[in-house]
């Protein structure tokens, strides 16, 4: 992974700085400790564990991505010579720290599912590249899909749409395609309830409204009612959902929720990497 190997060859540069500073310590063994300061599901520990396992530092893993943790638990014990001791505590917060941030909003989403919907977070894709892995790990750590169905299956969203020039000419295009169709309708068109049946009759198998606006989907879940297909055409909604949100969205019908940022910009976990006391 590239953003692992210029993570590591980063501190490399820094060595002469760590030379410097600890002198005779440099090779004294140290021990240090990785705590959470609050509750919640850890996340990033594969990572955190390739990490230590390069700087020469044995660690002791009391927990692993998708635990729950409460304030105080360890997640990690470490004993290394001096001059790796201290470079991990530059990098082991960062690599659990936000993920189980993330993790943890996707906990408490799941949560508020209750399992009547299936409840995605997809907007990891449109991190940036060297993030993306990390934020997908955290999202299934938490219990949550990234994906709106199951592979395979095609995604035309609303730039497609345009490239085609609508939903029946989309779908139309990719008709020979045997995989299920997943079809973005935004009302640019036509009447979104008019995309939506057009949707439904050249063969949609979800129609996703991501528009944020909750008369839309109940417009398209009005089409889909009338339409009374076999199997019943699946609806997606997305855009801004709060979290204390999902339980209203769930009475209206939805399907599936996709949920972004309400995830994936949450909080970081506090965590505390102190050196133990002899």
């Amino acid at each position: 992974m590239k953003a692992f190997e210029d993570c590591l060859a980063e501190w490399t540069l820094q060595d002469s700085f760590y030379e410097r500073t600890l002198g005779s310590l440099h090779a004294k063994p140290l021990a240090a400790s990785l705590r959470s300061r609050e509750q919640g599901c850890a996340a990033g520990i594969p990572l955190a564990m390739q990490v230590a396992r390069t700087l020469g530092v044995e660690a002791s893993w009391r927990k692993q991505s998708g635990d729950w943790i409460q304030p105080e638990d360890e997640v990690a014990f470490f004993r290394g010579a001096a001059e790796q001791i201290l470079k991990l505590e530059n990098l082991i917060i960062g690599l659990i720290g936000k993920p189980s941030g993330i993790a943890t909003a996707a906990r408490r989403a799941k949560k508020a599912a209750e399992d009547q919907v299936r409840l995605i977070c997809g907007g990891w894709k449109k991190h940036p590249f060297l993030i993306k892995d990390m934020a997908r790990e955290a999202v299934a750590a938490g219990g949550l899909e990234s994906r709106i169905l199951s592979p395979p299956f095609l995604y035309l969203d609303k730039n497609f749409v345009r490239a085609f020039g609508g939903v029946r000419q989309t779908l139309e295009a990719v008709a020979s395609h045997s995989v299920p169709k997943v079809i973005q309708v935004r009302g640019e068109f036509g009447p979104i309830g008019e995309e939506a049946r057009e949707a439904i009759r050249h063969g949609a198998r979800v129609i996703m409204v991501d528009t944020g606006c909750c008369g839309d989907i109940d417009e398209v879940l009005r089409v889909v009612r009338e339409e009374k297909t076999q199997p019943r055409v699946l609806t997606a909604f997305a855009g801004g959902i709060k979290i204390e949100e999902i339980p209203l969205l769930i009475q209206r019908g939805v399907d599936i929720l996709d949920i972004g940022a309400a995830i994936l910009d949450a909080p970081w976990l506090e965590l505390s990497y102190d050196v133990a006391k002899e």
